[in-house]
């Protein structure tokens, strides 16, 4: 199996089990909220739903992902993956936002409030059995498919337990000091933790998307490959993008001038073969070369870093 194909598979598989455990604990936990009047559990249902989103969209994306490269798409269809990532974080956002208005209005309103019942407290609990269970699930195949989306889903899995905790332990304070009020505030608590979440995950992607840089061990592990190659120094201009699970690297090197256009070249793939052994997961790299001296003779580089670049940074 081609290592695209397994991704997809795994990916796919995470997306299935992601997809009908998070059915199942909206579904209850919107059903117990109807019953009991509860708005913080309506919220843990809420955002279950967006997880049942985020569970289309990763099976929709596991079969965009695994397709090659076309005419259209030299680069392959990775970038899907970010893409849809960062129309979740979207989706999460205004799920929270609703959340927050809801909350809002209702703690204005005391006089609208209920006493929280037992099928609240039950789903609570229903909620952080299951999101257990998903998140380490979740956990499991976002490492074999070395996933972005679906590790992503895990993390917010694991922030659901959390926060599903949290509304158990409201709920339970709020019935035992027969304070509903106490309700609407968990509820806006947890709505906020949703937008935090949504912001985090937007800026997670858009990093990506404009191509940052947010590992300095790749760039540190990039010019260690290339200068452990005897006759090749000065990596410069390098750049590093981030595409899904697969990395994209351009770099330039300086060799010996008297060298011969063939020589050059086997140097290039030298370093291209070290680059892919410290870094394996590098899609493609573009290897520039470049006579001793002459990065010296040019003006300061606008674009792409240097060893220097990286000590400045400590």
């Amino acid at each position: 199996m081609e290592m695209e194909s397994f991704r997809a598979h795994y990916i796919k598989v995470a997306g299935a089990i992601a997809l009908l455990g998070n059915a199942v604990l909206a579904a209850i936990k919107i059903l117990f909220a109807y019953l009991s009047g509860s708005l913080a559990v309506m919220g843990d249902g809420i955002d279950s739903s967006t997880d049942v989103l985020i569970a289309i969209v990763t099976l929709v994306i596991s079969d965009m992902i695994s397709k090659p490269s076309d005419e259209d798409h030299p680069w392959g269809h990775g970038r899907a993956e970010t893409t849809a990532t960062m129309m979740l974080a979207f989706i999460i956002f205004f799920a929270g936002a609703q959340l927050v208005l809801k909350s809002i209005i209702k703690i204005i309103h005391t006089n609208e409030l209920q006493e929280i019942s037992h099928y609240a407290l039950t789903a609570a609990v229903i909620s952080i059995c299951g999101k257990t269970l998903l998140a380490i699930l979740q956990y499991h195949f976002g490492r074999i498919a070395n996933s972005d989306i679906v590790k992503a889903n895990a993390q917010n899995m694991k922030n659901d337990i959390i926060m599903s905790a949290g509304v158990l332990a409201g709920l339970l304070l709020s019935s035992l000091f027969n304070c509903p009020l106490l309700d609407p505030i968990i509820a806006l608590v947890v709505g906020l933790w949703v937008i935090k979440n949504a912001a985090s995950l937007f800026n997670q992607t858009n990093m990506e998307l404009m191509d940052g840089n947010v590992d300095n061990v790749l760039y540190k592990k990039l010019f260690h490959a290339a200068i452990s190659v005897k006759g090749v120094s000065n990596p410069h201009k390098a750049r590093i993008r981030k595409m899904a699970n697969l990395i994209d690297i351009d770099l330039d090197i300086e060799v010996h001038p008297n060298l011969t256009v063939y020589e050059a070249h086997e140097l290039a793939e030298k370093v291209e073969e070290a680059v892919r052994t410290e870094i394996p997961e590098v899609y493609d790299i573009v290897i520039h070369i470049e006579p001793e001296g002459s990065d010296s003779h040019q003006p300061k580089e606008r674009f792409g870093l240097t060893p220097h670049h990286l000590e400045q940074k400590k």
